[in-house]
């Protein structure tokens, strides 16, 4: 890849990744956030992520165990190379912002057991689509043996999906749509695993929403969250927020 294709190939990667923030921050309301529950989980995800960098720093030998290089054997790798970077110091503080915010609005949104289970699919799925066409390489895996982009970016593209399946309003509807078309866009021209994941994360996200919506304590899009004059909890003067 010459400089000039690089430097073409990051932007385009970062400006999807700006069309699904901006997707899951229409979701769950940029105005909701200060009156929404500490997303735990996703600072234990985060927390992980930025520990695995500490011990790439710490061990040289972290890499060579813990990565996905389809050559070396281990079941443990699908897992452990995602919280592995292999970026660099940009990509690396990239990866691991975005897989913050990502993290916090699908807690938001979807609660913690859902975003646990989308994140997993984004971690194991590509491997899977490989491995159903025969392909002996991560062709449709950005990670490149290691990094948390793809399970990120697949994310960030549930939460697409949530926002088309929600919005009242046309033009979020055509943001969420944008990010699948600028996904797929993305791959057939630069071959980009992050638009093909992104893709496969907004497929899932829309076959997850409906079945989500039957469970005891459904998503919680930007409509559902009380209000700040909302009736308090007893004695507290806190609204009750959608945990």
């Amino acid at each position: 890849m010459s400089y000039v294709s690089a430097i073409i190939f990051n932007l385009t990667t970062a400006a999807l990744m700006v069309l699904a923030f901006k997707s899951g921050l229409l979701l769950v309301g940029e105005g909701t956030v200060r009156r929404r529950p500490v997303p735990w989980v996703a600072i234990a995800l985060t927390a992980v992520a930025i520990g695995a960098v500490v011990l790439q720093l710490t061990w040289s030998g972290a890499m060579d165990a813990l990565d996905s290089d389809p050559r070396k054997t281990g079941w443990w790798r699908v897992v452990t190379s995602v919280f592995m970077q292999n970026g660099g110091l940009f990509g690396g503080v990239w990866n691991i912002a975005t897989l913050a915010v990502i993290a916090a609005l699908a807690q938001w949104f979807w609660r913690s057991p859902l975003m646990l289970v989308l994140f997993a699919g984004g971690i194991l799925l590509p491997q899977q689509i490989d491995a159903l066409f025969g392909e002996t390489a991560p062709s449709t895996d950005p990670r490149n043996f290691a990094g948390s982009s793809g399970a990120t970016y697949f994310l960030a593209a549930t939460l697409a999906a949530g926002l088309l399946l929600t919005s009242t309003q046309a033009k979020g509807r055509l943001l969420a749509v944008s990010v699948p078309a600028a996904g797929l866009a993305m791959w057939l021209a630069q071959e980009n695993g992050h638009g093909l994941v992104t893709c496969y994360g907004f497929v899932l996200g829309a076959i997850v929403l409906p079945l989500a919506r039957l469970l005891p304590h459904p998503p919680v899009p930007a409509a559902l969250v009380p209000s700040a004059a909302a009736p308090t909890d007893g004695a507290s003067d806190t609204p009750r927020a959608a945990q």
